[in-house]
């Protein structure tokens, strides 16, 4: 067989890959003669952003590395953001590109598609990135991306293929299984010294992270046993199921959660970085740790990040939890429950002025869709959603507004959770700003017939930085847009639409939405908060 077919195959049969996305293009067709007696699903985005923020979606919502086919120079820098920001939050995404020939690579001789080194490029946006120069090679390198995605820190590999590979003959390997990879579990020694000091702890203090999100079980009975006050990461909501008396939610940026947080005097931080996005969204620095700080993570580095670690131990989060639920067979009494409690009386958030716009808004579509997975773009609902909603279970809650922080996510990445859990509804939260970057997807989409719920909050521009230009003294500029008709652009697309103004509206529209189609709700921000 040729290496392009071998690579589906092995992708398909080796490693269960049942969905891939993808733009063809004149250096990648042998792919597509590889891929079409395959059982693998092929999705066509609008653009190579879009395809990065459908794999990263898929990823975030089925658990399994989402899958890309890129062509050569422009495929590739225009994914590169996609893939920052699954960088940024360890998604798992295999990225397959072309690149230009063996015998030109480097030569800079104007061809279709150079870069001076595509490798190199995207490098900074994977956790590796490989040429392939030998055909035979292939197996060894699959292998070892997704040995990252299953007992690694994930994130984005990038494997390019010279175009002159694709057609090369090649033997397949002689057996197909892969090998059978576990993640490390912390040293039983210091994990029994991390139990010691949280069973003697009088105010103990959990921080669960992304990490945590495939052993939501062993995290909940840890936090009931240790009877701890919990704060969760957005990328770690619904870990402890929905309104759960011990969970704080994703508010370690707000003074009641920093109160407590200083007060702690052991606190157990598991698969998270402690870093600014989750902790410090005001951006002041605020958020302090006296106590004794207990760090699990599977990434060394993450250990001596962010905060001063009294005891960090390397192993993966699920192993670790578990384990340290052994230690802990009844469960101790701390007054955990009263202490959540008083905290979230303190944060008051249903009256925030901050969020109180948005409060009947979730309410809304907690009764519509109970169950749904929601995908947020940068974009005021989404600010006020990391503190006001909490979710069923893990792997339904995600946006782009943390980390890296990227534009246009929404959209597409909802499209890739509804391909990944299709018995579940799924809601694209977006702004009319950031809905421009990748409003293409729209016709994806339609294309595919994917039913998800397009929540267009509009504010007349970008709104954030507006306040943000305002509060700092600065002289309004290129922040108040002029928005298109998304009623007649959703139109044009093939998908049904509608315009609400209040609650009621919302629910009507919700109520109404169209079966096994995509349906786009554009919120007049203006009439809604007149409405309220």
């Amino acid at each position: 067989m040729t290496c392009a077919e071998l690579l589906i195959r092995l992708l398909r049969e080796r490693y269960a890959v049942d969905t891939v996305f993808g733009i063809p293009g004149v250096h990648t067709v042998e792919l597509y003669r590889g891929l079409e007696d395959q059982a693998i699903r092929h999705v066509t985005p609008r653009h190579e952003q879009g395809a990065g923020f459908m794999a990263d979606g898929y990823a975030r919502t089925s658990g399994k590395p989402g899958v890309c086919l890129i062509i050569t120079g422009p495929g590739m820098t225009n994914i590169a953001t996609a893939m920052g920001q699954a960088l940024a939050d360890s998604v798992p995404m295999l990225v397959i590109s072309s690149v230009n020939r063996r015998d030109t690579l480097g030569r800079g001789q104007g061809r279709l598609h150079e870069l001076p080194c595509q490798q190199q490029t995207l490098a900074g946006v994977a956790r590796f990135s490989h040429t392939l120069l030998d055909p035979e090679a292939l197996p060894e390198v699959l292998a070892r991306a997704f040995a990252v995605f299953s007992s690694a820190r994930p994130g984005p590999v990038h494997i390019e293929i010279p175009i002159d590979l694709f057609a090369a003959p090649v033997a397949p390997p002689a057996q197909w299984p892969g090998a059978r990879l576990y993640r490390p579990a912390p040293d039983p020694a210091r994990l029994a010294e991390a139990a010691e000091w949280l069973r003697e702890a009088e105010r103990p203090l959990v921080l669960l992270g992304g990490g945590c999100v495939d052993t939501a079980k062993s995290a909940r009975q840890l936090v009931e046993r240790l009877d701890a006050p919990c704060a969760t990461t957005i990328n770690a909501k619904g870990l402890l199921g929905r309104d759960h008396s011990l969970d704080l939610g994703a508010n370690t940026a707000l003074p009641a959660v920093r109160e407590l947080a200083r007060e702690a005097d052991v606190i157990l931080a598991v698969g998270t970085e402690l870093g600014e996005t989750d902790y410090d969204v005001v951006f002041d620095d605020g958020f302090a740790l006296t106590g004794r700080l207990i760090r699990i993570d599977i990434d060394a580095e993450q250990l001596v990040r962010n905060q001063a670690t009294a005891l960090g131990l390397v192993g993966d989060a699920g192993r670790a939890l578990e384990l340290l639920l052994a230690h802990f067979p009844t469960s101790l009494t701390r007054g955990g429950a009263q202490r959540s409690r008083a905290v979230r009386e303190a944060l008051a958030l249903e009256s925030d002025p901050a969020f109180s716009t948005f409060v009947p808004l979730f309410a809304t579509l907690r009764e519509a869709l109970p169950e749904a997975v929601l995908v947020g773009d940068s974009t005021a609902p989404v600010y006020a959603a990391n503190h006001l909603v909490s979710q069923p279970a893990p792997r339904r809650f995600f946006n782009a507004s943390t980390g890296y922080g990227t534009l246009g996510y929404g959209l597409p990445a909802a499209l890739g959770a509804a391909l990944a859990r299709p018995e579940l509804p799924v809601v694209a939260l977006v702004g009319d700003g950031g809905v421009m970057f990748t409003l293409s997807e729209l016709a994806t989409a339609v294309e595919e017939r994917l039913p998800v719920v397009v929540l267009l909050w509009h504010n007349a521009g970008y709104e954030e930085i507006r306040r943000y230009m305002d509060a700092h003294g600065v002289a309004r500029l290129g922040v108040d847009l002029k928005a298109p008709d998304f009623q007649q652009l959703a139109s044009g697309f093939g998908c049904a639409a509608s315009r609400v103004g209040s609650p009621h509206e919302l629910a009507t529209a919700l109520a109404n939405r169209p079966s096994g189609a995509p349906y786009l709700i554009e919120v007049d921000a203006c009439a809604w908060q007149n409405a309220l």
